[in-house]
């Protein structure tokens, strides 16, 4: 495993999710694990052979800077932060389908949003893609929701029913996309690892007919797996108790592996080495996987984190979670004197990041820099990140730090959730994380 080579995405696209629920034992709490294809895998329809390892690096730096300016403090309130992501920053992709016959849909998964949707045909003002469009009329399952249901209220805001009958919603996301249509029901049929197909009948999702802004023509939707009511994850708690888990492996890995996400009993995350850590909820419309941080420590000295807040004290929940977000961010004040401390532990010659990207970088072409272990120490919970974690190998003589200066809240990152088994529980609002060897799980 070449250590540096290590850049995992999270955001799934995702292609055909077959199974039959009974034929997977969810019906009596059991559960199941999809591959999470890379989006610079070559399994995945993203993927552009012609470009380099660093060019595909700096791409995703450009997607998680675009990312993160959505995490700004002005979008954000006393309950919570309300604005949506960047649709077109998915890392990872899944295979999904939906309706009956079951239709592929290439949807970028995400743990920062709700509702899963597609583009539905008639599309009278919608963005190009290369799959075809979901047409309900062909489906026997498609139904449309009404607007006194559950799941029309829970668009809240961005919900309509001016026709009084069919409820309808309009999605607005950061950098000014957005999406609308019907709210409806269908079967969600999703393919896991064990090669038996599950479905999930009258699974919510939302029917395109209108769209615009920054949509990559290879996807076709969105897969929501925050915390929020119309979420993958609290619509199937019935079957899967409000518990997943991923594990990531290095991007670079054997093009021939991918990462895995595990539902229901299969995304229990337990064992010797497992820490958990509170799952902090900011009111009823929080979307994200929110924790609390409450510093970091560079071998033995330990740096106090109060995030962004001016308040002397932690403030819970003061960094997200995120499986979107490549890199690792962090309030300038605070990162300042991390990568002080990182860099007064390291033996090396620093040198300019030519690309841009990170402040602090080192010319090497061995397999491993000497850089200390930093422990995010959570509420409850030490993690140790490994140098994998926190150095990235840019490109041949270079290595550099993978945490990054940000003026808005902390976002813990994709690469430094690599080679972790990172759980969540809903029902028991933890977040847990147990050090693992994802080429085996």
């Amino acid at each position: 495993m070449e250590v540096f080579g290590v850049k995992i995405f999270f955001n799934v696209v995702v292609v055909g999710f077959l199974f039959h629920l009974l034929e997977v034992g969810l019906a009596s709490g059991g559960g199941f694990s999809v591959d999470l294809i890379h989006r610079d895998s070559p399994h995945s329809p993203f993927f552009d052979p012609s470009k380099t390892r660093t060019e595909r690096l700096t791409d995703a730096f450009h997607r998680s800077a675009s990312r993160v300016g959505r995490f700004r403090q002005s979008a954000m309130t006393s309950d919570g932060i309300q604005s949506r992501l960047v649709p077109s920053a998915g890392e990872y992709i899944m295979n999904l389908s939906i309706g009956t016959p079951p239709v592929p849909v290439i949807a970028i998964v995400d743990t920062g949003s709700d509702l899963t949707w597609t583009q539905c045909r008639p599309c009278t003002h919608c963005y190009k893609q290369v799959v075809p469009f979901f047409d309900p009329k062909n489906s026997s399952t498609y139904r449309d929701s009404s607007c006194g249901t559950s799941f029309c209220l829970a668009l809240g805001n961005d919900r309509s029913c001016r026709n009084g009958k069919k409820c309808t919603f309009m999605y607005s996301y950061a950098d000014g996309s957005f999406t609308g249509g019907n709210l409806a029901v269908e079967t969600l049929t999703v393919a896991s690892t064990a090669g038996k197909p599950v479905s999930f009948p009258g699974f919510a999702f939302g029917c395109v007919h209108r769209s615009g802004g920054i949509f990559d023509e290879h996807s076709s939707g969105i897969v929501g797996l925050g915390v929020a009511e119309l979420s993958m994850i609290s619509q199937l708690k019935s079957t899967i108790n409000g518990r997943f888990s991923y594990c990531l492996l290095p991007v670079f890995t054997d093009s021939s592996m991918s990462s895995r996400i595990n539902f229901g009993r299969s995304g229990i995350v337990s064992g010797a080495g497992t820490v958990s850590t509170p799952l902090v909820m900011k009111g009823p419309d929080t979307y994200y996987y929110l924790i609390t941080l409450e510093g970091f420590s560079v071998g033995k000295k330990r740096l106090s984190y109060k995030g962004f807040s001016k308040k002397a004290e932690v403030e819970e929940g003061n960094i997200i979670v995120d499986s979107g977000t490549t890199y690792t961010y962090l309030p300038l004040e605070f990162y300042v004197k991390l990568e002080e401390s990182v860099a007064h532990s390291i033996k090396g010659k620093r040198v300019r990041d030519p690309n841009g990207i990170s402040s602090l970088c080192y010319n090497t072409t061995v397999d491993q820099i000497d850089a200390p272990i930093i422990t995010a120490h959570f509420k409850d919970a030490n993690v140790e990140l490994q140098p994998w974690n926190t150095f990235l190998r840019m490109q041949e003589d270079l290595v550099c730090f993978t945490v990054l200066p940000t003026s808005d809240i902390g976002i813990l990152g994709n690469l430094a959730q690599v080679n972790f088994l990172v759980g969540f529980d809903l029902r028991k609002k933890r977040v847990s994380f147990k050090a693992a060897d994802c080429t085996l799980h």
